[in-house]
């Protein structure tokens, strides 16, 4: 009797497609809780900021006389500021000023600073010398004091929180510059980018299909950062009266509130909700940045 053996034949396995980079980076910052909590929270806050037309009908000019400095209650829910304005109402449209602020002159300083940085970085030579002594003199500026002249200057000639925005991201796309055209000549020496130039690869191409997308991590952490820097920036320059105009609300304007000493000392609801709007936004962009740095770095991955 012929005794059949069963031969063992492993059912090859099919080729499992190895995750991107990017789709990595998405899972791990997913998996930082304290990053995606700071996420959720700054997305609140913008919704809530952005959406105040529908939120609230409270007049965010008119002057009350009736209403001045009063404490919160259920009418007011923060109270009035020495105006009789409601100080939530001012807070919602407060934050839309001061987030567009931040948002705005993050997109343009980054988008100056890499298309600089790109250029200089790819081309090297004489462009390089250029564009990085351009990029020096532009960083020799002391930012405070030619924002405030710049600001003093074209104010009325466009619209005030336009402006501020215009003279902020024209002193301040120099870092960015100079940390994208470092990475770029580090980066167009690996063999891939050899051999696009190898074969007739337009320099635009070169830059915005090959190097861009390998150096996007440490452009995108820099946004993150720029953000924080210039929400703050505009709060410090509205709080010294030479930021957003008096009659637009920002964070900035409302702590202007606390310069005086009896405001400082017994009307606190007047400048803790915007001083802790800005603490709290700002500490959420850095967890968030932080948060990208690790997902982002490719020696952190598992």
């Amino acid at each position: 009797m012929e005794i059949l053996t069963n031969t063992n034949t492993k059912t090859p396995k099919k080729n499992l497609k190895s995750p991107s980079p990017w789709v990595i980076a998405r899972r791990k910052f997913v998996k930082n809780k304290l990053a995606m909590i700071s996420l959720v929270f700054l997305l609140i806050v913008a919704l809530l900021s952005f959406l105040a037309p529908f939120i609230t009908t409270k007049d965010i000019v008119r002057v009350d006389f009736m209403n001045i400095s009063k404490e919160p209650s259920g009418a007011n829910w923060l109270g009035t500021d020495t105006n009789g304005r409601d100080v939530f109402t001012r807070m919602l449209y407060a934050g839309k000023s001061s987030l567009t602020v931040g948002i705005s002159a993050m997109f343009f300083i980054t988008l100056i600073g890499t298309t600089v940085g790109s250029i200089a970085g790819y081309f090297g030579g004489r462009v390089d010398r250029l564009l990085m002594r351009f990029t020096d003199f532009i960083l020799n500026f002391p930012f405070l004091v030619f924002v405030i002249v710049l600001n003093t200057i074209l104010v009325g000639k466009v619209s005030g929180l336009w402006t501020l925005i215009a003279v902020i991201c024209l002193l301040s796309w120099g870092g960015v510059a100079r940390i994208v055209r470092s990475r770029i000549l580090a980066e167009k020496e690996n063999e891939y980018i050899l051999a696009a130039v190898s074969i007739g690869s337009k320099p635009s191409k070169v830059i915005i299909k090959h190097l861009l997308p390998n150096v996007a991590s440490t452009i995108i952490v820099q946004a993150t950062l720029i953000m924080a820097v210039m929400i703050v920036a505009e709060s410090a320059l509205s709080f010294l009266g030479f930021g957003v105009p008096v009659d637009t609300p920002s964070w900035g304007n409302m702590l202007a509130e606390a310069r005086d000493s009896d405001v400082l000392r017994n009307k606190t609801w007047m400048w803790v909700p915007p001083a802790t709007a800005i603490t709290l936004v700002i500490l959420s962009i850095n967890f968030i940045g932080e948060g990208l740095k690790d997902a982002l770095n490719p020696k952190s991955r598992r």
